[in-house]
Formats: C-alpha cells, sequence, structure tokens
C-alpha cells in the first residue's frame, strides 16, 4: 500500500512540473517569437529519461528495512515521503526551462527616425459685410471658416497662420504648429473687426509680410474674398509681384454663387442686418492673375462642398514631405529562463542527494 502511495505521489509532482513547463512554453511562446523552436522537442526526448527515473524512484521505495519491532506496528506516512518525488519534479521544471532558453525566446524592438519637411501656409480670409450673404449655410464666413479649419486637422506638421481683412488687415494668429490655438482664433474671426470695405491686396500683403522670414522651403498663401478690392493702399496685382519675386504661391479662392445672393444691405434701427438679393460682385480675372503670377490656381467656390473640394486639392498640391527611416532589431529573453532552469536542476540533484538520500 504505502508502496502504491508513493508511486502516485510521485506521478502526481511530474505531471504537476510537465504541466507548468507546458504553460511555460505556452506563455512564452505568445510573448515573444522563438528563433530556434526546436529545441523544444528536446521535452519528447526526455520523456524516456523521466519513466526511468520514476521507475528507479518507485524500485527505490520498494526496498523495506525490518525491525521486528516496527514491522509489526503501524507506521504513519509523514511530511517528507509527501515531498520525495519534489527533486524529480525540480529536474524535470529545471530542464524544460533550459530547453525554453535554447529555443531562445526574443523580443522585437523598433524605432524610426522621422524628417518631416514642413510647409508654411498664411491664410488670408475676407471678413467684409458681404461675406455675410447665405448663399452658403449659415453664411460664407461660417462656412469658410469651419472648411478651413478641417483643412488646418488634416496639415498636423505644417506651420499654419491666419489673416484677417476687411478694408485693412491684420494679423489673426503668427505661424504656428500649436493648431488648437489657431483654430480658437479662427472661430473669433468675424465681421466688423476693422473698417469696412474689402482689402484685397491689404489682406495678400499682410500675408506675405508674415511669410517672409520664413525658413520653408515651400511658402504657400491661400487667399480667400468674395469681392472686388475697393480699399486699401496695396494694389492686389502689385502683392502678387512681391509674391513671385518671394517664392511664395498663392491659391486664390472666389467665394459665392453666380448671380444674386442674399447679402447684407444695412442695419434696422434695432441693429440687425437687412438681407436682400443682390448682384455677386467677384473680380475673378484679378484673383485669376494673382494665381497664375504667383505659380498658385484659382478656384470659385459657389457651395461648402466645392470649397471643401478645392482645400482639398490644394492639400493634394501642396503635400508635406515626411521621410521615415525604420530600425528593428531582437532582443535576447532567454537569459533568465536559463537561469533559473539551472538552479532548479541543481536544487533538485542536490536536495535529492542530501535531505533525500536513503530514505524510504
Amino acid at each position: 500500500m504505502r508502496r502504491d502511495t508513493d508511486t502516485w505521489l510521485m506521478i502526481a509532482w511530474v505531471v504537476a512540473a510537465l504541466t507548468a513547463v507546458a504553460v511555460a512554453i505556452l506563455l512564452v511562446s505568445r510573448r515573444y517569437d522563438l528563433a530556434q523552436p526546436l529545441w523544444l522537442l528536446g521535452m519528447l526526448a526526455a520523456a524516456p529519461v523521466i519513466v526511468l527515473q520514476v521507475l528507479r524512484e518507485r524500485r527505490r521505495s520498494a526496498q523495506v528495512r525490518l525491525s521486528v519491532l516496527s514491522a509489526q506496528l503501524p507506521r504513519r506516512m509523514g511530511l517528507r515521503p509527501l515531498f520525495r518525488a519534489l527533486p524529480l519534479a525540480a529536474i524535470i521544471g529545471g530542464i524544460g526551462l533550459m530547453l525554453i532558453a535554447m529555443a531562445r525566446p526574443q523580443a522585437e524592438d523598433s524605432s524610426e527616425n522621422v524628417h518631416r519637411e514642413g510647409i508654411d501656409i498664411i491664410i488670408a480670409l475676407d471678413v467684409s459685410g458681404s461675406m455675410l450673404a447665405k448663399d452658403l449655410k449659415p453664411d460664407r464666413l461660417d462656412a469658410s471658416k469651419r472648411v478651413a479649419m478641417d483643412f488646418i486637422d488634416g496639415r498636423p506638421n505644417d506651420r499654419i497662420g491666419l489673416v484677417v481683412y476687411e478694408g485693412d488687415a491684420f494679423t489673426q494668429c503668427p505661424l504656428t504648429t500649436d493648431h488648437d490655438v489657431l483654430k480658437t482664433l479662427f472661430a473669433d474671426a468675424r465681421s466688423g473687426l476693422i473698417e469696412g470695405g474689402t482689402a484685397v491686396g491689404m489682406g495678400l500683403a499682410t500675408a506675405l509680410n508674415r511669410l517672409r522670414e520664413s525658413e520653408a522651403k515651400s511658402k504657400v498663401v491661400i487667399l480667400l474674398t468674395d469681392g472686388v478690392n475697393n480699399t486699401g493702399t496695396v494694389q492686389p496685382i502689385d502683392a502678387a509681384l512681391i509674391a513671385q519675386q518671394l517664392g511664395i504661391r498663392v491659391y486664390t479662392i472666389g467665394v459665392g454663387t453666380r448671380g444674386k445672393a442674399l447679402s447684407p444691405v444695412g442695419r434696422y434701427p434695432d441693429g440687425t442686418l437687412h438681407f436682400e438679393y443682390v448682384d455677386v460682385d467677384l473680380d475673378e480675372k484679378t484673383m485669376e492673375r494673382i494665381a497664375s503670377t504667383t505659380g498658385g490656381h484659382y478656384f470659385r467656390a459657389t457651395d461648402e462642398r466645392k470649397l471643401k473640394d478645392i482645400y482639398a486639392e490644394i492639400d493634394r498640391l501642396e503635400k508635406t514631405r515626411i521621410e521615415v527611416e525604420q530600425f528593428s532589431f531582437k532582443v535576447e529573453k532567454f537569459h533568465k529562463l536559463a537561469l533559473f532552469g539551472t538552479l532548479l536542476v541543481l536544487g533538485g540533484f542536490v536536495t535529492d542527494k542530501l535531505l533525500f538520500r536513503g530514505m524510504a
């Protein structure tokens, strides 16, 4: 009976050790790449050795040492027989860990160097009273701001600034990569901040002045208006010639339907705007000439969808150059497994020879 108990205890320890090794193999293979997985087949080769060791231990436990009196007395099984097979389990577990280590688990590490060649862009936005016309929804100005902010979101690597103009022009936001701040200032742009009129030349000149000191290889102005230059000290064509000399491309956008549009023509006594249908007055020839002089393009936006298409086209024409160099390498992860495996094997042998030597 004692012999059968020892045998089953030994088998239980061996099964527990093999299960632990299998779990270790599963966890390691899921987390890491194995450079030489065939070493794991060593567990199959170790099976006959394990069986022979079990049989040897079984024969050892079958040895009976008798004294006449002790043979006749009942004996209680203490803790030491319970752990008699622990050294064998430790050796099996250690061999398993060493085989996993020899399979060379590796973690993949990678890094990259990103080289960005951004573009400096100034959006020159007409905020004159006619931009409140309602042929775009809710009006030309709000539609223009909304589409421009979507354009900004699509250019995270570029410095972008904003110039607004009516009868004069000023910088609402200088060139920046902080696009959240830029969009906040974009949202704040409104009509009536400056004296009335439409100073297209001043708007373009102010934008060029912001780009004059830029060291970017590509510099662009997006000039948006819905009217005719009717004030200001700088003529649009003169500003275009300056842009040409500075190597700055200007994309011009004419906003508004063709024909008539519901536009503000004055205010009621209570201060609210008075709207009437009036002819759209847009100097397309000047806008085309500005664009052609600077190497840009002229676009006409008669609705918000067309305006989105125009910004998408500009986005396609002015691509930011990004070069990415990727580096990948393997990091060996077998060291701890080999160390723990060796300690388990040595511990198993030492414990077997010293602590359980000669135990029945």
